[in-house]
């Protein structure tokens, strides 16, 4: 029974072909979302825009929908080390502002659950994809 929900369930989001970027400062989750929605179906991305100053690197990668995860310093630090540099994470900050203006959706990955995060945008994408 297990294997049919989750047939089931990739199957229903295996319909919504849209490209989905996931973008967000180092840290944020977006691997281990964009890693999830693939196992849910969805055609699902990492951009790497925090790195780039390519301004539109996130546009060459050709988003229907677009998902920016939040994540503060302390949290940044608590998940990869006390040094991570406070310079850094304001450059990246810096770099994915005008792709959090424009985000469909944004997620803050400081105060949810990898499944919570999962879970939200499993149901936004289905609610948008039926709009």
């Amino acid at each position: 029974m297990p294997y049919h929900r989750a047939a089931e369930r990739h199957d229903n989001a295996k319909a919504d072909q849209r490209r989905i970027v996931v973008v967000g400062p180092c840290a944020s989750g977006k691997s281990t979302l964009t890693t999830a929605l693939c196992q849910l179906g969805y055609n699902a991305h990492v951009c790497g825009q925090e790195h780039s100053v390519i301004a539109d690197l996130w546009q060459r990668a050709g988003p229907d929908v677009l998902i920016a995860l939040e994540i503060d310093l302390p949290t940044l630090r608590w998940r990869r080390g006390s040094s991570w540099s406070a310079a850094l994470y304001v450059a990246q900050r810096r770099r994915l502002a005008p792709v959090f203006a424009v985000a469909d959706l944004v997620l803050d990955s400081r105060v949810l659950s990898k499944e919570t995060m999962v879970t939200r945008a499993d149901a936004w994408l289905k609610r948008s994809a039926s709009a």
